[in-house]
Formats: structure tokens, C-alpha cells, sequence
């Protein structure tokens, strides 16, 4: 740990350096009204502005002195290093002085699709009035911003781009690697960085990730040019095969500067009062508490790979600009686990996503894994994510909500487990929620359906209408102080949080064989002399939710589906035919019927109640679905529309969505 920066940082919280942050803002559009004339209620129409934010960093300022490699990278003629982004705004007429950034995933915007109720492509577009699906986000009254901080992301339609520096000359290790979903070859692969030294290149595939790596006759690599590689595959190989290739590369980009556009874009939105602001240019309408820009307060919102970047935006001690302004007040890591990202390193890869089958390698899950400052044995650190906004006083409140598919996938009880497995507290200003029996992510409208690579039929359950209580709960939080509901979260001291062979009964057909991604101390790059493999230097324990009788989980949030259940839903679903001790579907979860009847049970051995005995009549049903939502919307984690919703569904028989 670099103590020496930290407590410099701490002691200049309050200094004002010289002016950086967003140097330029070109507005590219600017449609009011947006989304068609649509109306949002009593927020009105909305406008979309879009455009593209300059940003400049001081090298030397202790605040941008924790980003990789950018005291190396090339300066403009102020010395400093510049980088520039791709933004959307969409704004209401009247909007609620809250500006709610979307961290962006992999240049898509995300949160539209899971709180309005849209399709993925409408949600990126954000362009014809049925885009805004039930315009959740713009009728609550929130100034939306998004600003590409991954340069690496894909170019797909509708992604933000971000264009970081380049550090000539420097050379050190690298490593790719690729699954291919069929078997045709050769394979032509861009590699993310330049080749320094051709003679080091090293090609290894293995089945599955747990099996040796293997050179095989037939395995082949040819280099087209620098940045370009082509792979022939071995005969006999897996459709599913893992290649992995190890390199020197050279010239890598500051990645890490995506966490400053976080910063600066959202602060010089909230603050700068100069005409070069879009929002201050409107002179603040319908916003006076936030002044001439109508932003009083922001949250910093990301969902999965960007949930785990926005950890890592707190963990760097970026909630300040370089002026000392706190950037969000509220923040909402959603399903990142106990994760980060790879962004702010030499040679940086943040699209990598490790799990249960590929990228295991990467150092994404790295110490500190939690809130709390605790000392890792493993390591022989002392850290914690919220370690330097302590410091400084820019914290902000902050709500982490994951699905069940975390613990099983991403390392989720970290988080409230200390490196050695015994219980941690969180701060008053953390709330922790499990989305209990859920998968990774689903859309609003996702029923039971079968996937031929995993065991099970795949998980319906969708996180939106929890996820829109959350930012209701937040703006009350951070606006009016209002106290959200309690973190509900499985946990040791409570009997919720168990090792794995505890999990779950035994139920015929679930097919659950304790299978879990393991939390390695990975060393990235063991030979000193140039690439290599990383290796494994121990390993952290992990526990997973404790299900009741019918096979679901006891703690977390049960949303109406769960609570009142037709089926046993997992976060977890089995790779089909494989019994590895990680061999899990990626994301996924899985679900199982309950038996129907008393006779149905006992043929096939199953412990769990039947639907005639907790169901006697459709009303008994649809009674148990009301006072389930009831008690949701009494602790504010689900709204009234969506606890009618629940009701209505379980009355016309959708509310289970089993495809059947």
C-alpha cells in the first residue's frame, strides 16, 4: 500500500490545484423534446443531448497519482494527459436534482433495459418513444448521463467510445485467451496489444479450464502482423476449447484513465456553471436546489462488469475531482460480487469477465474484497475498498445488491467474510442485498427455458423490480436522509451462510455436486524474465446461501416468485455432463418444478412440499403472492406498482414463468 499518497491525499482534500477536469464539452445533437415528444408525467417531456468530453489530468496531482502508467504517457502543451469520451444526457423538463450515472457496460447502457422494462436494443438506442419502455427513471425525475470510461470496448451499435493515450516503448508481459464456440479453423484473433518480440510468443489449449495445458501436434500460431495472430486447431479439441497465449507486448494504453472521465465528466456536469455545460446553459430550470445546472446530488450506478468498476472507482479514492468536490453521494454496485476489474494496471484488459469457465486467471478478484479495512493473511496486506474516501471524507452511501449466482460465481461472501472466513460487519452507510434464488441477470419478460449446455432449465427470475426500489430508496437517502431498509444479505453468525456441502438438502434431479468458482491469490506474472502463467498462491474460503426444505434460499430478498414458489430457483446451474469442482454455466441459474402432488413426491423421492399442500385452492395462491409483495413494499424494496403486478401475475398464472 502506498501510504506516503494516501495520507497527502488526505491532507489536501480541501485544496483547489489549477483547473484540469473537463477541459472541452462539444455538443454533437441536441433533441428536445427526445424518446418521439414523449411524456414522463409530471417530469415532462425529456431532452437528449449528446456529445464529446475532453479531459486533462495533472500527473502530479495526488488525486490522479494512483492511475497506472500516467506519469509516463505523452502531455499536451499544459502538461498534462488528455483523453476524450463519448456522452449521452437525457434530462426531463422537470428534473428531481439528481444526476444518475450509468457506468457503462462494455459501451451499453444497461440500467434502461432493467428498470424500464425494455429490450437490450431499445435500451441502448434510447431513441423512439417505446425505447423508454415504462419510463421508470425519466417520470422519477433523474438527469441520466453515461460516458464510455472502457477503451477497449467493443464497437458495437449504439456503444460510447473512449480514446486514451499510448506509452511508447514500454514493454512487459501479456496474455490473451479465447473459446471459440465452433470448431473451424484457423482462428484470426486481435490480440490487445502489439507484439514486442515474436520470438516469446507461447500457445498452450486445454478442454476445460481445470485440465493441464497442453501443445498438441496440429496446434499452430501464426503471427500476421503485430497486432494479429491466427490459430489452428488440433484435431480432437473441444468446440469450448481454451487458448491461451503469453507474450511480451509492448505500448500499453492508460486504462485507467476511464476512472477520471467517471469523475470529471460527472463533476463537471454538477458544477461548472460556464456555458460550455449543457445542463448549465438552461440556467438550472426546474432544478434551483442543485443552482444553475439543477444537479444538487448524483449516484454512480453499474451493473455487473461495471458494478465491479465502480468498486474500483471508490477503492482509488476517486469520489473527489481534482478541485476536492465529491462526485456521488450515493453509489450502486450491482452484481459485482466480491470482484473489480482489471483497468487500472500496466497492460489492462477490462472487458475480462473471470467465472466459473473462462478467465479464471485474471486479477479481477483481488484483496481488498469488502468495505471494511481488514488485514489479509494470504497476502500480507491491510486495505479495504473504502479505505481512502475514509481518508478524505468523500464516502459515499452506498447500496451493493447481487444475485444468488455471486456467491456460487463471484466470490459474493467476501464481502461479509474477512480472509479467513469469520464474520464482518459493514458500515452504517452500507447496505448489502442478496436477490435470493436469482441468476446473474435476466430481462423483465425471461421465462424457464432449456439451454442445451447446463443441466437445468435456466433461471427467469429478473432483478428490475428490486433494482427500482433501490434508486427510489437511494435518492430518500441521500436527499432527505431517509433510512433504507436493512441490508439483507446471508450471513455465518446467522446460519444463512454456510460451507458449500451444506447448501442445499438432497433433491433428486437438481444434480447439485458443490460446485463453486474459487477465490485464488493469483501472482499475475510469475517469471521475473518476460510472460508467463500466472499462479495460484492460496486460496480464500467461501460460503454459499443456506436454502430451506423446497430448495431456495432462506436469506436475502425474496421476491414474490421465490417466496411463494412453484419451483426450486438457483443461482447456480451444472455444466451438462461435466462434474467438475468449478464446472458451472456462466451467469446462469437453474430451476426445478415442485411436485405437484403427495404421490408425485414420493415416486420420486423428493423432500420438498408439493403445490396441493401449499396450495389448496388458486386463491390460496394468489393470497400468499399478495402478503409476500405486502411485505416487500412495507421494508421499501419493492414500489406499489410492481407488488400489483406480482398479484396480478400470480392471478393469471405468469408469475412463475416456468415456459410451461
Amino acid at each position: 500500500m502506498r501510504w506516503p499518497i494516501l495520507l497527502l491525499l488526505a491532507a489536501t482534500a480541501a485544496a483547489a490545484p489549477a483547473k484540469a477536469e473537463v477541459t472541452r464539452f462539444d455538443v454533437t445533437s441536441r433533441q428536445s423534446p427526445a424518446l418521439g415528444g414523449r411524456s414522463f408525467g409530471p417530469a415532462g417531456t425529456a431532452e437528449r443531448i449528446t456529445g464529446r468530453a475532453t479531459i486533462a489530468l495533472d500527473p502530479a496531482d495526488p488525486r490522479n497519482a494512483v492511475i497506472a502508467d500516467l506519469a509516463l504517457a505523452p502531455r499536451n502543451a499544459e502538461g498534462r494527459v488528455e483523453a476524450a469520451t463519448d456522452v449521452v444526457i437525457l434530462r426531463p423538463q422537470r428534473p428531481n436534482g439528481t444526476l444518475l450515472f450509468e457506468v457503462l457496460n462494455r459501451g451499453r447502457k444497461l440500467v434502461t433495459s432493467w428498470t424500464q422494462d425494455t429490450e437490450s436494443a431499445a435500451g441502448i438506442r434510447l431513441e423512439r418513444p417505446d425505447d423508454a419502455g415504462n419510463g421508470f427513471l425519466l417520470e422519477q425525475g433523474f438527469t441520466l448521463v453515461w460516458a464510455e470510461w472502457q477503451a477497449d470496448s467493443p464497437a458495437v451499435p449504439g456503444a460510447l467510445r473512449l480514446a486514451v493515450p499510448t506509452v511508447p516503448g514500454v514493454t512487459g508481459p501479456s496474455r490473451e485467451e479465447w473459446s471459440f464456440a465452433d470448431t473451424a479453423s484457423p482462428k484470426r484473433v486481435r490480440l490487445s496489444y502489439p507484439i514486442a518480440d515474436r520470438a516469446g510468443l507461447r500457445l498452450t489449449v486445454r478442454d476445460r479450464a481445470d485440465a493441464p495445458r497442453a501443445t498438441p501436434e496440429g496446434l499452430g500460431l501464426t503471427v500476421i502482423d503485430d497486432d494479429t495472430v491466427e490459430i489452428a486447431r488440433p484435431s480432437g479439441a473441444a468446440a469450448n476449447a481454451l487458448y491461451e497465449l503469453t507474450y511480451t507486448a509492448r505500448d500499453p494504453r492508460v486504462m485507467g484513465m476511464g476512472l477520471a472521465v467517471i469523475r470529471d465528466v460527472t463533476a463537471f456536469l454538477r458544477y461548472d456553471t460556464s456555458a460550455a455545460n449543457p445542463l448549465a446553459a438552461r440556467g438550472g430550470d426546474g432544478g434551483a436546489d442543485g443552482g444553475r445546472t439543477g444537479i444538487a446530488r448524483a449516484i454512480g450506478l453499474g451493473i455487473s462488469q461495471s458494478g465491479r468498476v465502480l468498486r474500483d472507482f471508490l477503492y482509488f479514492g476517486m469520489n473527489r475531482d481534482e478541485r476536492g468536490r465529491q462526485v456521488f453521494e450515493g453509489a450502486m454496485p450491482i452484481i459485482p460480487g466480491a470482484r473489480r476489474s482489471f483497468l487500472n494496471a500496466r497492460f489492462a484488459q477490462p472487458g475480462r469477465n473471470p467465472g466459473p469457465e473462462f478467465d479464471r486467471l485474471y486479477p479481477v478478484l483481488q484483496f481488498p474484497f469488502t468495505y471494511p479495512v481488514l488485514d489479509d493473511p494470504l497476502s500480507g496486506r491491510r486495505d479495504g475498498i473504502l479505505l481512502r474516501c475514509r481518508l478524505d471524507n468523500s464516502c459515499p452511501r452506498l447500496m451493493q445488491m447481487d444475485s444468488e449466482f455471486e456467491f456460487w460465481g463471484s466470490q459474493a461472501s467476501l464481502l461479509v467474510t474477512d480472509p479467513q472466513g469469520f464474520p464482518v460487519a459493514m458500515p452504517a452507510d452500507v447496505r448489502l442485498y442478496m436477490l435470493a434464488g436469482a441468476p446473474h441477470g435476466n430481462l423483465w419478460n425471461a421465462v424457464a427455458r432449456r439451454n442445451p449446455a447446463c443441466a437445468l432449465p435456466v433461471n427467469p427470475q429478473s432483478g428490475g423490480p428490486v433494482l427500482r426500489a433501490l434508486i427510489v430508496a437511494m435518492q430518500d437517502w441521500i436527499a432527505t436522509g431517509a433510512e433504507p431498509s436493512a441490508s439483507r444479505y446471508p450471513r455465518r453468525e446467522e446460519g444463512t451462510l454456510v460451507p458449500a456441502g451444506q447448501a442445499l438438502p438432497a433433491i433428486p434431479g437438481l444434480g447439485y455436486r458443490a460446485q463453486y468458482a474459487r477465490a485464488n491469490l493469483i501472482e499475475p506474472n510469475p517469471n521475473e524474465q518476460g510472460a508467463g502463467v500466472p499462479a495460484i498462491r492460496g486460496e480464500y474460503p467461501l460460503f454459499l446461501p443456506r436454502a430451506g426444505l423446497d430448495g431456495n434460499a432462506i436469506a436475502g430478498i425474496r421476491q414474490p416468485l421465490l417466496a411463494v414458489p412453484r419451483a426450486t430457483y438457483t443461482g447456480w446451474n451444472p455444466i451438462a455432463g461435466a462434474d467438475g469442482p468449478q464446472d458451472l454455466c456462466t451467469q446462469l441459474g437453474g430451476v426445478l418444478p415442485l411436485p405437484a402432488t403427495a404421490a408425485e413426491a414420493r415416486a420420486a423421492g423428493d423432500p420438498r412440499p408439493t403445490l396441493e399442500a401449499l396450495y389448496p385452492t388458486p386463491e390460496s395462491y394468489v393470497e400468499a403472492v399478495r402478503a409476500a409483495a405486502a411485505e416487500l413494499l412495507h421494508a421499501r424494496l419493492l414500489l406499489p406498482r410492481d407488488a400489483e403486478a406480482a398479484v396480478a401475475a400470480a392471478r393469471d398464472g405468469t408469475l412463475a414463468r416456468l415456459g410451461r
